[in-house]
């Protein structure tokens, strides 16, 4: 339900509308956001725990003035992504201290599940490392070898570059890799 020109969520008048609650703006607020909050939500968590916290985010823009007045500027959109991610994080790690002190012989829970938490945290693990410990222009090579690990060949060729380059940049990403792993273990 996208329209031909979208409401102005960042300026003045959106603000105040925003930080006094009104009922209309919340609403149009939902309709322009909802997959954008959907997508940073989904970056951690899949199926019935997704919805769960997307519409937590929306609760909260509904009950907490506070939560509300925290925004004082810039993108809202961008703002309401970075709620929505650190909200599915907590979500994520709240699960995972329920579940972690189970015997893992006589879980409960399923291999399938088990699985996906495995990749939320891998998923976790790889955003900390593209924000905290990568260069910007290295993340297309990190993507293609790392994530997807495509052969050296076919990631040059689809990075537009020859394989020695690629080569050379990969041992450095390999190099910040063990850098940021060293400075993250106890």
């Amino acid at each position: 339900m996208s329209r031909e020109t979208p409401i102005d969520l960042d300026g003045a008048a959106a603000q105040k509308r925003f930080h006094g609650g009104d009922r209309d703006f919340l609403g149009l607020l939902y309709r322009e956001t909802y997959e954008a909050v959907d997508t940073a939500v989904g970056r951690v968590l899949r199926g019935a725990d997704r919805e769960t916290v997307v519409h937590d985010v929306y609760l909260r823009l509904l009950t907490k003035p506070e939560l509300r007045r925290s925004f004082t500027g810039g993108s809202m959109r961008s703002w309401l992504m970075t709620i929505a991610y650190n909200l599915a994080v907590d979500f994520w790690r709240h699960h995972r201290r329920e579940t972690s002190l189970e015997d893992p012989e006589t879980s409960l829970i399923d291999p399938m599940s088990r699985r996906m938490e495995e990749r939320a945290e891998l998923n976790l693990f790889v955003d900390r490392f593209r924000r905290d410990g990568l260069p910007e222009k290295l993340w297309p090579l990190f993507e293609a070898r790392f994530v997807e690990r495509l052969h050296q060949r076919e990631a040059a060729r689809r990075l537009g570059m020859h394989r020695t380059t690629l080569a050379y940049r990969e041992l450095r990403v390999r190099k910040l890799l063990r850098a940021f792993l060293r400075r993250r273990s106890p």
